[in-house]
């Protein structure tokens, strides 16, 4: 059986902006502003694999300067565990590891960790 679906596959929008993936906002914005100015379609007249990048490095910022966009991405996304070393991996993953297993972590660590809260708590208040 042939799996006729083209779709994309998913992408890791912090390594898309060479960011930790607790980074700040303000990490973002700057990493963002570099990448774009490398990758801009006016500085590689024609070449369509700059503008893909331009478009891909776009595409990043905008979910990821989005709290809820980002939190959602970070909740809901396709993780592809076997490219990740142990140390992006825990990096990656530190705020559902330890909230899943009960360790906690204080709220004002994290954004992520805050709407994570919200979320398990409007979910058991239902």
């Amino acid at each position: 059986m042939e799996d006729n679906d083209k779709s994309p596959s998913p992408k890791d929008y912090y390594k898309i902006l060479e960011v930790d993936y607790d980074a700040t906002e303000e990490l973002i914005r700057f990493n963002y502003r570099k990448l774009a100015l490398k990758w801009h379609p006016d500085k590689h007249k024609g070449d369509s694999a700059a503008t893909e990048k331009f478009i891909e490095i776009n595409d990043a910022y905008n979910v990821l300067m989005d709290p809820d966009a980002r939190f959602e991405y970070d909740l809901t996304g396709i993780y592809e565990i076997h490219k990740y070393t142990l140390r992006e991996y825990l990096a990656r993953f530190k705020g559902m590891i330890l909230t899943c297993n009960g360790l906690g972590i204080s709220q004002s660590s994290s954004l992520w960790t805050h709407q994570l809260s919200e979320t398990t708590n409007k979910t058991t208040t239902d």
